[in-house]
Order: structure tokens, then C-alpha cells, then sequence
């Protein structure tokens, strides 16, 4: 295959991209209101290899790259049309769409609050270390993507948000660091954005200090990544493309697993016969391509859809690994499923494939405890009750243990379930607040620290 060069358009660039030509202008300039707000970046691989124009606006990748009205409340929509079709000045234009982005929960399930580590009492910018096993990584050059997903939880690191809301780090000797610290971790999770927007050389200055280091305790490697989807031409004819299967030779050679943890969210994205060259050449270097994608209204909200691409994943020698639930953020209106039609979904995908494709597990939430599965919905005494059980949690011992929230056909994540009657709380939760105290009570601690020689205020007029 002949090397092609990635095309990004942005918000800026709507007008240049040639297929939107079939819009009214009222609905180009709907979309350049959303794009004001939300984080719009495509390329030319799904322009014109994954996009079925034909079936615009309902094709389901138009649906997942494309901004769409629905996407802001109608109020929000109105007032930045307005703004932008009245000639607003740059500022006051950005000025209204921070107000409308502040309102959208950009970080959710307490990844500022609870996520972050520390290592000699100082936060870590640029990692998150939820799970006791695994610390994600955002190499500071990864924090934007080939494309960009509607319905990506990250979108705060692609808009502009104040630099203190974002995760991004240079530092690989603070990871190793940190990692030497806790031998609990056994593996990191490289994530962004997507590290494979890096060039390999890049990659290489984060990853080859680990492979050196030879910590007993480090045992896999993992990239988050949508490349193999919208620009498998990263690992095919890409410049460094031989180079980046290269590295990942040389994790296996230094006795590590390597997981492309890859974001397949329909089965179309799996049809161009580059993305399976893709899949196969990431194979051929001894790499596990595990999949995952959330479930989201409009795009993939179809137990076919699901089914289709577990089994084409299998096919191509991938393994399904993650179903999740739309996270409580952004556009989440305009993508969220209730979850009890959900854990039907997944019921009904997961029933019509092979056991080779039920390795995958979903619905699952990543939610503030932790990654809350649902397992069905199911009668308890005389209730009607929510199956569900944690398959990760900031305490392990919450890990595997059912338990039971009332069924409530409406609900879309985890924060609107409530306990069975009878029951004050989940099994979890003074155990959680009391986290949450302690890590308030440090971040107190540390910002009474003295300054410059000046001694602390008394702790009881820290506010």
C-alpha cells in the first residue's frame, strides 16, 4: 500500500470539507455553533472510507465524528448561532462557550479529586492512578487525537479548558519514579488523547525508560488508541510504521505484554481492508488488540451493530474486551442510553456470538467507586432490582461482590440508582466518603504548607 498523508479539518475547516456541501447553510452553521463548544477534528480516511454520505445525517460515523445540534440543549445552541451570526468577537464568542462547557461536569467520577497521584506528597500532573494495578499515563504530546469521537469523556483536553483541568506530562522519569514507589502497579496504561498521534520516536523517549528499568513488578504496557480505526495507515504506510511495530517487538523481547487497548465503536470501522491489514500487522509483533467502545444512541445502540463487530474483532484475531455505559459528561443528553435497555442490548449481542467473543464484558460503568458492570435486571423478594458488581474499584476488596440497586427503567448512570428499599446505602459508600475526607484533608494539608518562610494559617481558619 501506498503512503498517504493524514488531512485534519477542525471547526475552523468546515467549510473546506466538501461533502458537507450537501447542508443547508442553516445546518453548517448549526454544526460551526456545536464545534465552538464541543471538539470537532476528522480526517480524510473517515471522509471518504467510513462515512456513508448517502445516509447523512442518520450514518452512524457521521453521527460519531459530525457535530450535531442535538448535541447542545436548545438554548445554548440558539445563543451561539446567534453570537457567531451577529459577527461576536473571538473572545466574547469563546467566552460563552466556556460558560456553556463548565456546565457539562468535564471531569467526572473524581478524576481530579480522587485520581491523581502523588509521589513525596506533590500531585503528579499528567497521571491518574484509580486502581491499584494501573496508573494511566498522558504523554504530554498525545493529548489530541487522529480524529475526534462526539461522545469522548476526554473532551476537556481538545477544547481549551484552563491547563490545571487537563491531564499531560513530559515527564517519563517522574512515571518511572513513582512506579518504583509503588510495586503494587503492574502495568500502565498509555492514554490521552491517543499516544499514537506521537511519532514513534516520541513514544519511544516514555516507553524505553520502563523497558530499561526492568521492574519486577511491571509486567504489561498498555496504549489506548483509535488509530486502527480512523487512521490505520499508522501502522501500515506510515512513515515510522515499521518502527512503531518495531517497539512493540521490543516490549516482548524485554519480557512484557503489550495491549493495544483499541476503541472499535462500529463494525464499519473494521471494513476498510487497511484496518484489518492494520489489526494483522499489530498481531504479527506478539501484541494482544483488546476492544472496547461505549455504547452510545445514535452510532451504535443495536444489538447487530454489537454483534457484527465482536464477531468481526474475533475474526481478525482481536479479542472484545469492554462494552461501557456514555459517561455523565458532555454531549450526554444526545448519547445516553437508559440501562436498562442497555444490559438488553449487550444481552441480546452477547447471546448471538460465539464463545470466543464473550470475553467481552458490559454494560459497564466507570463510575466514582469504580467500573460497575450490570449483569441483568432480576427479582429480589418481591423488588425489581438492577444486578451489579464492581470489576475494578479504588478498594479491591469491593471487587466481585454482587450487590443490588431498585430497577428504575429511566436511569442512565450510576449516580441515579438507589439502593432496594430496606437498604440505607451500597455496601460501599461510608467507605467511599471517608476516602473522599481524606484526600480533601491532604490537599487542605499541603495548601497550608509554608510559603516563602510564612507559617500556616491554624488548621481551623484554613478554608
Amino acid at each position: 500500500m501506498n503512503f498517504r498523508k493524514l488531512k485534519i479539518y477542525e471547526g475552523r475547516d468546515i467549510d473546506d470539507v466538501r461533502q458537507l456541501a450537501r447542508l443547508s447553510e442553516r445546518d453548517r452553521a448549526a454544526m460551526k455553533a456545536v464545534a465552538a463548544v464541543l471538539p470537532f477534528r476528522v480526517n480524510d480516511h473517515v471522509l471518504e472510507e467510513l462515512i456513508d454520505w448517502d445516509a447523512v445525517p442518520d450514518d452512524p460515523i457521521y453521527q460519531l465524528t459530525f457535530p450535531q445540534p442535538g448535541m447542545l440543549a436548545p438554548g445554548d445552541l440558539q445563543r451561539m448561532m446567534g453570537l457567531m451570526s451577529a459577527g461576536a468577537s473571538p473572545a466574547q464568542i469563546r467566552a460563552a462557550a466556556r460558560e456553556i462547557q463548565l456546565r457539562l461536569n468535564p471531569h467526572p467520577a473524581g478524576q481530579m479529586e480522587l485520581n491523581v497521584p502523588r509521589l513525596d506528597g506533590q500531585p503528579l500532573k499528567g497521571m491518574q492512578h484509580k486502581y491499584r494495578e494501573t496508573v494511566l499515563f498522558f504523554p504530554a504530546q498525545g493529548q489530541t487525537c487522529h480524529a475526534y469521537c462526539t461522545y469522548c469523556f476526554r473532551w476537556p483536553q481538545f477544547v481549551g479548558l484552563d491547563d490545571e483541568m487537563k491531564f499531560a506530562s513530559r515527564e517519563a522519569e517522574t512515571l518511572l519514579a513513582y512506579l518504583r514507589a509503588h510495586p503494587e502497579v503492574t502495568n500502565v496504561l498509555f492514554t490521552g488523547g491517543d499516544p499514537l498521534l506521537m511519532k514513534t520516536a516520541v513514544l519511544r523517549r516514555y516507553i524505553e525508560p520502563l523497558l530499561r528499568a526492568r521492574l519486577p513488578h511491571l509486567v504489561s504496557i498498555r496504549i489506548g488508541t483509535k488509530a486502527p480505526a480512523y487512521w490505520p495507515h499508522r501502522f501500515v504506510t506510515d512513515a515510522d510504521a515499521d518502527d512503531l511495530l518495531r517497539l512493540f517487538e521490543e516490549i516482548r523481547a524485554a519480557g512484557m505484554h503489550i495491549a493495544l487497548m483499541a476503541h472499535f465503536s462500529h463494525p464499519r470501522e473494521l471494513e476498510p481492508p487497511i484496518a484489518e491489514e492494520a489489526v494483522r500487522r499489530i498481531r504479527s509483533t506478539g501484541a494482544v488488540v483488546r476492544c472496547q467502545a461505549p455504547l452510545i444512541r445514535h452510532v451504535n445502540d443495536d444489538p447487530t451493530a454489537w454483534a457484527t463487530m465482536w464477531a468481526a474483532q474475533v475474526r481478525l484475531g482481536a479479542v472484545p474486551y469492554y462494552m461501557f455505559v456514555e459517561r455523565d459528561t458532555g454531549a450526554r443528553g444526545y448519547f445516553e442510553v437508559p440501562l436498562a435497555r442497555a444490559a438488553e442490548i449487550f444481552r441480546v449481542a452477547y447471546r448471538s456470538v460465539s464463545g470466543l467473543a464473550r470475553t467481552v464484558r458490559g454494560p459497564s460503568m466507570s463510575a466514582t467507586p469504580g467500573k460497575v458492570l450490570i449483569h441483568g435486571v432480576a427479582r429480589v423478594g418481591s423488588q425489581q432490582a438492577f444486578v451489579l458488581q464492581m470489576l475494578q474499584a479504588r478498594n479491591p476488596e469491593w471487587v466481585g461482590r454482587p450487590f443490588f440497586a431498585a430497577y428504575d427503567p429511566a436511569a442512565t448512570w450510576f449516580d441515579q440508582l438507589r439502593p432496594l428499599a430496606g437498604d440505607d446505602e451500597f455496601f460501599f459508600e461510608r467507605e467511599l466518603q471517608a476516602m473522599k475526607r481524606e484526600r480533601r484533608s491532604r490537599d487542605l494539608a499541603r495548601r497550608s504548607l509554608p510559603v516563602f518562610g510564612v507559617p500556616p494559617l491554624p488548621h481551623a481558619a484554613v478554608s
